[in-house]
């Protein structure tokens, strides 16, 4: 890597003018000096368009009709000149000290750092739960065989995350088919082309507010179906990219990712008649997670413990029982604080 590697920060936006400028001047006040801002505006209907012209002085924008998110990303990787590139969505922002701390971190053989965000609230208010929770490991080195063991690591959203711009060429423009799922397209396909480097502190903010697209703010079957189908595509995207990179894949991969058989589980004890895997039963289900979490995962034994338990009590209870516990499972900033000192409770006891 360059001595003094140029940075591209590219802000993707839709309709976020209530939440841009706090991404846009997170990304001016980075400490590191050499870098670039570009804001992409993805036609959006409000006001964004005159916030970013005021920028213009100090960011390079770019406007484009309503293309989704991939296209967005699209645009701004194409216009970008960086070494290093991170996608941050308008309505997150970094910490001032970001960009210094992914370059300290930086090798020859980087594909990606990542690094931890803290959940914050529509007002900015921040909250004491962080993407991944900090009782989970950021993956980092080569990461092929975990996700070809359990077909999928630890990471974070978009926000959290900086390419190499090199590399990163290998999987632009991203495909259209992706628009709408661009950070699952690259969380898939990226650790086939370089290693990956995990910063557990937490370098930027996370918003959840009732316009995100993925943040749980309310738990319903639409939802976890939306999950199910771009998990579906994920893991064919995942058996591709092994394919093309000779790699074997386990027959049984399909029932090693402890996330998929979630989502699965919630999707179809939540509304069984439009579960879009038709061939799944509740009992399968819990089967294979209660399978994934003893022989699949490196949880530790207090956690697969807990998660034993969770399993059965969305498997076998009445809805409205599976429904609050798939709440707290996917949704901890919803979780009240006597069921967080519960657990603790709970991994004291069994550890």
């Amino acid at each position: 890597m360059k001595a003094n590697p140029l940075v591209s920060i590219i802000i993707n936006n839709y309709n976020y003018e209530k939440f841009l400028p706090e991404a846009i001047d997170s990304a001016l006040a980075q400490t590191y000096s050499h870098k670039e801002i570009i804001v992409v505006d993805d036609g959006s209907t409000d006001g964004s368009r005159k916030l970013i012209e005021q920028y213009a002085d100090k960011v390079t924008p770019c406007f484009q009709a309503n293309g989704k998110q991939g296209a967005a990303l699209n645009t701004g990787f194409a216009v970008s000149k960086g070494d290093i590139i991170f996608f941050l969505d308008a309505d997150d922002y970094l910490l001032p000290h970001a960009v210094e701390k992914v370059i300290a971190a930086w090798t020859p053989e980087t594909l990606k750092v990542h690094f931890r965000l803290r959940i914050v609230d529509g007002e900015g208010n921040p909250s004491d739960k962080y993407l991944p929770p900090t009782t989970m490991q950021l993956a980092s080195g080569d990461v092929r065989s975990q996700i070809l063991s359990g077909s999928g690591y630890i990471s974070t959203p978009m926000s959290g995350n900086a390419y190499s711009r090199e590399r990163l060429a290998n999987l632009f423009p991203i495909p259209q088919t992706y628009n709408t799922t661009a950070d699952d397209y690259l969380m898939v396909s990226s650790p086939f082309y370089g290693e990956i480097i995990g910063i557990e502190e937490y370098l930027g903010a996370y918003r959840i507010h009732g316009n995100n697209q993925w943040a749980l703010t309310t738990v319903s079957g639409s939802r976890f179906r939306r999950f199910v189908a771009h998990d579906l595509q994920n893991y064919a995207l995942l058996i591709q990219r092994a394919k093309e990179f000779n790699l074997d894949v386990p027959s049984d991969l399909e029932s090693r990712g402890i996330g998929r058989i979630w989502s699965r589980l919630a999707s179809l004890k939540l509304e069984p008649k439009d579960h879009p895997v038709k061939s799944d039963s509740v009992l399968q289900l819990l089967y294979w997670g209660i399978r994934c979490l003893w022989k699949y995962t490196n949880y530790n034994f207090p956690k697969k413990i807990i998660y034993t338990l969770l399993f059965f009590w969305v498997a076998l209870t009445p809805v409205p029982l599976s429904k609050l516990c798939i709440t707290w499972l996917y949704a901890p900033h919803l979780r009240p604080k006597f069921i967080d000192n519960t657990l603790t409770k709970l991994r004291a006891l069994v550890s």
